[in-house]
């Protein structure tokens, strides 16, 4: 995602949100199918366990984002750490259609939307307290999908960042236009 200067929250929230899930589905791509749906250990996550969660959580979160609680009545939020879904198809599905709720619900919102107060567990929030706070949540499991997707790739990963020991090369890039930092 390049950078663009901006001075809207929203507008930069929905970039920000874009970018963990364009690095989730980079980081995905290169998992082979079998890592997608395997744990470490018995206490462990697969990615694919990750994305179910994930995808319950954005529909409790953002359906009527403005005017329910932000956790759903009908969210089992439990099962969500239960059967996975079995193909790398059904699993993009899901993602997709979990971040379809994220946009869906950020699209129309404006910075002068940003301080009314929304609930989430019963719990006051602005607007923007909520965002933060699904931001925060979305980006530390999106980078336990890519720590995943590394290990299960091994030496065929390709860094989804600046690589070890390329900074200088990545900085002189950008310094000629070559490139964007982000």
């Amino acid at each position: 995602m390049a950078h663009q200067f901006t001075t809207s929250y929203s507008k930069d929230s929905t970039d920000i949100f874009r970018y963990y899930k364009k690095l989730g589905e980079r980081a995905m791509a290169q998992c082979p199918d079998e890592g997608l749906f395997t744990t470490l250990d018995p206490e462990s996550n697969s990615i694919a366990i990750i994305v179910k969660h994930l995808a319950g959580n954005m529909r409790s979160r953002w359906t009527h984002f403005l005017t329910t609680d932000g956790e759903k009545p009908d969210r089992n939020r439990d099962t969500e750490f239960e059967d996975a879904p079995k193909t790398r198809a059904a699993l993009m599905e899901l993602w997709e259609r979990g971040w379809k709720y994220v946009f869906d619900a950020l699209a129309p919102l404006s910075d002068e939307d940003l301080s009314r107060k929304i609930t989430i567990r019963s719990e006051p929030h602005s607007v923007m307290q909520a965002i933060n706070r699904q931001i925060a949540h979305y980006s530390y499991h999106v980078g336990q999908i890519v720590c995943l997707a590394k290990h299960f790739a091994g030496s065929k990963w390709q860094s989804l960042t600046i690589p070890k020991k390329k900074s200088a090369e990545f900085n002189a890039r950008v310094a000629t236009g070559e490139i964007s930092q982000r």
